[in-house]
């Protein structure tokens, strides 16, 4: 059962994936980028990495497609289509795809993966002490990093949203 949610899921990945760069419609490529970014939270749900996957559909699926959404509906591209590349922009593109399956094939199968069983247990309340510790092993310093770059993009992005103020012909600013 296992290997047909994980099929099924691959093969959902991989169909949203190529639609989402195929499509001309820069809306409906990140709608299919949110089934991908989904997709990829079913497989850590189907690992049994329940933390990584919540993580995934907050952040990811959650707020970066908002952030997006938001950023095309903003500059009022919502229905701009992409313009179609010469082909042989296009041939360079297939090649250049081929190139990196074919050293990812090569690179898989020229390797032996040896299955590790992993019975440790990492609770939320774990991860969460070592998200706010000083100590050595702890992340406080780059959890706040991130903290204050996310300030900095909404703050960004209100002035980006904001735009310069209208002035009537009275000279006053509405």
């Amino acid at each position: 059962m296992e290997k047909i949610i994980f099929y099924s899921l691959a093969l959902i990945m991989i169909v949203f994936a190529i639609a989402s760069v195929i499509s001309r419609k820069m809306l409906r490529s990140v709608i299919y980028l949110l089934f991908v970014l989904a997709g990829i939270a079913g497989i850590y749900f189907l690992i049994d990495y329940n933390f990584l996957a919540a993580i995934q559909l907050t952040i990811y699926a959650g707020g970066i497609i908002v952030l997006i959404i938001f950023s095309v509906l903003l500059v009022h591209h919502i229905e701009l289509e992409l313009a179609i590349p010469k082909i042989s922009k296009q041939i360079i593109t297939v090649l250049g795809c081929l190139i990196g399956l074919g050293v990812f094939l090569v690179t898989i199968y020229g390797h032996e993966f040896n299955v590790i069983e992993n019975n440790n247990t990492t609770t939320t309340a774990e991860i969460g002490t070592l998200l706010l510790s000083y100590e050595t092993g702890g992340f406080i310093l780059p959890f706040e990093v991130v903290s204050v770059l996310l300030l900095a993009a909404m703050i960004g992005a209100i002035v980006i949203a904001k735009g310069k103020k209208l002035i009537d012909k009275n000279d006053e600013t509405i």
